[in-house]
């Protein structure tokens, strides 16, 4: 009987974990930290990192993921290559910075003509690149005869490339970017935020397998989910101590964190209007080269999120 009872509470306890898929940024910090308050939301959560937000989509796609921290674009992509996924929050804004080369001295965009410029293929940082060169009227190719010449490389190369003058610029994350500008190699030349997409919103998605079929342990991850991130916009010391003495094990600098959360801060809230905007400009710059962009009134659902927000009277 008593060996019963356990296996049923082991039986309980195994349905409430949910698998996790995160990235190593500054701005990702508020959901890695999801993982240790989880116990006394009543949930276990698995963290599972990855190097960008298309792996997080593979992840999901292979059945390995019940819920995912991506930048929007990759959610974008993932939901229009059959991944079977919702966005359900957001998490943080902006998150991207056009840093130069400091011997350079480059003030604007049209100073990237001639100009190689790093940036991680597929990521949000390209959406916007491309986005504000076209508004700038530049063209852009990884092949030569165009205006600017992109250096694809990983978040992780970007820094190395531009100490190294491999590149003249680069368009980089947080906290990589801030990095770069205290170590006194790259200079900022803009936050590229004036294009339709304004700042862009890093997107928490659910399979929809689980929030269908896993709801009351989906509703448990979404307060936790609330609860870690409204933490970490309350309360900076215990934000910054976990993302650079737990996230980053004491490899960024206080100004670093301080920088890097100055241009994107941590949220908790999307809109189908961002997402749509987001879709059009993909489309627009030919980034994930969508066959049918997905519509985003299909595939956006805050209700978890609301519901949420009002059990912890949150506005």
């Amino acid at each position: 009987m008593a060996v019963l009872a356990l296996g049923a509470v082991h039986g309980a306890q195994a349905q409430d974990v949910v698998r996790l898929g995160n990235l190593k940024f500054a701005h990702y910090g508020a959901v890695s930290y999801i993982k240790e308050i989880a116990p006394k939301c009543g949930i276990k959560v698995e963290e599972h990192v990855f190097a960008k937000g298309l792996d997080v989509m593979q992840a999901i796609i292979a059945g390995e993921l019940d819920v995912g921290a991506t930048a929007s674009e990759a959610a974008i992509s993932g939901r229009a290559g059959g991944a079977p996924i919702y966005v359900v929050a957001g998490f943080a804004k902006g998150g991207a910075r056009l840093v130069g080369r400091a011997d350079l001295n480059m003030k604007s965009l049209r100073d990237l003509k001639g100009k190689r410029v790093g940036v991680t293929r597929g990521g949000i940082q390209e959406v916007l690149l491309l986005a504000e060169l076209q508004q700038a009227g530049l063209t852009a190719s990884d092949q030569p005869g165009k205006d600017v010449r992109l250096v694809f490389l990983a978040y992780a190369d970007l820094n190395q490339a531009l100490l190294g003058k491999n590149i003249d610029a680069m368009m980089q994350s947080e906290p990589q970017s801030s990095q770069a500008i205290n170590k006194g190699f790259g200079t900022e030349i803009m936050k590229p935020y004036n294009t339709p997409i304004g700042e862009p919103v890093r997107t928490m998605v659910m399979t929809e397998k689980f929030y269908n079929e896993r709801r009351p342990v989906a509703e448990k991850f979404m307060r936790c989910f609330l609860e870690a991130t409204k933490t970490f916009i309350d309360n900076k010391a215990t934000a910054e101590k976990y993302v650079r003495d737990v996230v980053f094990k004491g490899q960024i600098s206080k100004d670093d964190f301080e920088d890097a959360i100055g241009n994107s801060p941590y949220t908790y809230d999307i809109t189908p209007a961002h997402i749509q905007t987001t879709t059009d400009v993909m489309v627009k710059t030919g980034v994930g080269r969508m066959s049918r962009p997905p519509l985003a009134k299909d595939w956006v659902k805050t209700d978890l999120l609301d519901q949420a927000k009002k059990s912890l009277g949150v506005k």
